[in-house]
């Protein structure tokens, strides 16, 4: 578990704890969040489905997608959005910054799109 103050920059982990594992859960505070490996793009999200709260940690990634294990509906890792026909709030992600070869979060209140990290 990793403590930090909202709306500071904490290191969760390391770039390479990506590699073999693309969807790695951490806890910052009692905040439940993912570190998501796309490809080269590291994404930060909340961890838990906003349509029925399901353990994203359990799903997939690919192509810029996360797959909720329970309904298979994805989310757009840019921007959170939910697949079409789907009624959801979008899923909240977090800024992230490779410092060296640590991955830094952000923590906020308000849903950021991740659109150019």
């Amino acid at each position: 578990m990793v403590g930090a103050a909202e709306g500071s920059d904490v290191v969760v982990c390391d770039l390479s704890d990506t590699i073999d594992r693309p969807i790695l859960p951490v806890t910052v505070e009692r905040t439940q969040l993912l570190v998501i490996r796309d490809g080269e793009r590291i994404v930060a999200c909340e961890r838990a489905c906003p349509h029925e709260q399901a353990d994203l940690a359990l799903g997939r990634c690919a192509d810029g997608k996360l797959y909720c294990p329970r309904h298979y509906a994805w989310f757009d890792l840019g921007t959170g959005q939910i697949s079409p026909g789907w009624i959801a709030p979008p899923l909240q992600l977090f800024p992230v910054m490779v410092r060296g070869d640590q991955v830094v979060v952000r923590l906020s209140a308000s849903p950021y799109t991740a659109a150019g990290s």
